[in-house]
Formats: structure tokens, sequence, C-alpha cells
């Protein structure tokens, strides 16, 4: 943003009784890089320079910070419900693109009381509406069996923040998980319970990420990846560790296991150095998923 335009937004904005923020989610973890004066009733003073998805997660709670890291992710205006303290709003989400930018660089996160002058009609409405966009974009979006990610919406996103941490001669971590013995837990209990089992272990997976930046996704099959923004490898592994142990302890009976009774997952860890990285994010995430078909 040039230093004309951000000085005259800044102005306009800190005179707004709107809470406002403005997202960069042209680095990594989407750093604050403005907040107006009405929003320190509901985020605190110290909130510039800080992740949005964090923030999010400090006042709202982590499931919705997921979803909402979802929707700036997908470049479209939306909104959410927000209860905030005593309060009720509703948390609307807009891309701000600057001439020449084919993607938006920047998010507005308004956050607009459910009292305020605007009709409660034309509240409902406008809430309604970027609730029916939103429900649109997840179709395409969602692997319809678990609600994550699908493949080629995982692929959409990782490009996307290679990019980001190319810029910023970043590190991003790939966790590939496979189901081990699928075919014959399905062989056993039928697709409708197989179909249940990656819910669960999907869910499992989600819980264990570490940030709400974080994405997990289902290519297809018996096949789960998540990305995390952890630029340390050990950490990477033991997060991998975990999501292992969260998986084994759903306690999913699998009577023909040749290594457990229950369901387990095998893990495979890549970490790229982006700004040293030969391969394309691409052929990166190829290489890693191999044979899994899309």
């Amino acid at each position: 943003m040039e230093s004309l335009e951000r000085n005259i937004l800044e102005q306009v904005l800190a005179g707004s009784t709107e809470p406002v923020l403005i997202v960069n989610v042209g680095q990594a973890d989407w750093p604050v890089a403005f907040a107006n004066p009405a929003f320190v009733p509901i985020g605190g003073e110290a909130v510039t320079g800080q992740p949005f998805a964090d923030v999010i997660e400090e006042i709202a709670g982590r499931e919705l910070a997921l979803e909402v890291s979802e929707s700036v992710r997908s470049g479209q205006e939306t909104s959410f419900p927000v209860e905030s303290g005593s309060r009720e709003y509703l948390l609307v989400l807009t891309p701000l693109q600057l001439r020449g930018d084919k993607t938006p660089r920047n998010y507005a996160a308004y956050w607009r009381s459910s009292t305020g002058t605007s009709t409660p009609d034309g509240a409902e409405t406008h809430h309604a509406l970027l609730k029916a966009k939103r429900r649109i974009r997840d179709l395409s979006r969602d692997d319809p069996v678990t609600g994550l990610l699908n493949g080629r919406a995982f692929r959409e996103v990782f490009e996307h923040d290679w990019a980001v941490a190319a810029r910023d001669k970043g590190r991003l971590s790939l966790v590939m998980f496979t189901l081990n013995e699928f075919d014959a837990y399905i062989e056993v209990f039928g697709r409708h319970a197989a179909d249940s089992c990656l819910r669960r272990v999907g869910r499992a997976v989600r819980r264990c990420l570490r940030r709400a930046s974080d994405v997990v996704a289902r290519p297809n099959g018996a096949c789960f990846i998540a990305l995390s923004h952890a630029s340390d490898e050990g950490g990477v592994k033991d997060f991998a560790a975990r999501i292992s142990t969260a998986v084994r302890e759903l306690g999913l009976h699998h009577p023909r296991s040749t290594s457990s009774k229950f369901v387990t997952v095998t893990s495979e860890v890549a970490v790229a150095d982006t700004a040293d990285e030969k391969r394309s994010a691409a052929e990166f995430l190829d290489e890693l998923l191999g044979s899994v078909p899309e």
C-alpha cells in the first residue's frame, strides 16, 4: 500500500465508530497492519503485528479462527456471526485489491454490531447472501466425505502460501498421513463405516493443527495432508507424532490390521526452504503425494 493511500486510509478508519482491522495477507502469518481505536474494546491495544488467525482465536475461539482462515484463503467476501463479551457482531471480511494486483494482498475485517444503524431486515439479508456465497464456495472446495479441503483447493492454498514464503525467505512444512491397511477396513465394515472413519480421523487431524492458519486436506482415498508454517523439522515431526497418537486414541477397531487392533496412520514429513528450493510448488507437492490420485 502506498504511503499516501495508507495515511489517508488510517485517518478515515481511525474516526470510524465501527471496529476495523486491516490484515496483510501478502505476508506470512497474515499480520494485522492496522487496528482502529474502536477495535480496542474487542481485542485490546496490542494487536498490530499479530497473526490475524491468532487474534480471531483469542476473541472468538479456534473453530471460528479456522473458518475465517479458510475464507480469507478463498479471496472472497464473507461474514460470520460473532459474540464478544455481551455483544453480538457480524464479522465481515472484505478483500482489498490494489491496482495491478492479481490477488488481494490485504483484507478488511469489519465488526458490525447487530444493533447498528442498518435495518435488521437489511442486515439479515446481507448476512444470508454472504452465507449462501460461502456455502457455494465450500461445495467446490470441500471434500464431501470429511468436510476438509479437497485436493484441488489444497493445491491452490499451498501454491499461494509457497509464493508468500518465498518472498519472505521462509519455510513451509507438509505432513502426509495415510491410513494403514484401509482397504481391509472397508472390506470388513463397508463404505458407510469407512466414510465415518475418515470423518473422525479428519476431525482428529484438524484438532491437532498448531495454528489456525495451518490447513489440512483429504486429496483422495485414505490420504490426508497438512500444511504447517512451522520452520523447524523437529517441531513438525512432533506435530506428526501428535496426530498419529490422536488417531490411534480414537479407538476405531480394525480387526484385520497387522500392526494394531485399532486404525492407525503412517506419516511422512517434508520441509521446504522455499527461497532455495529448485522445484516449483506443484512439483514439490506432486513428489510428496506420489501415486495418490487427486
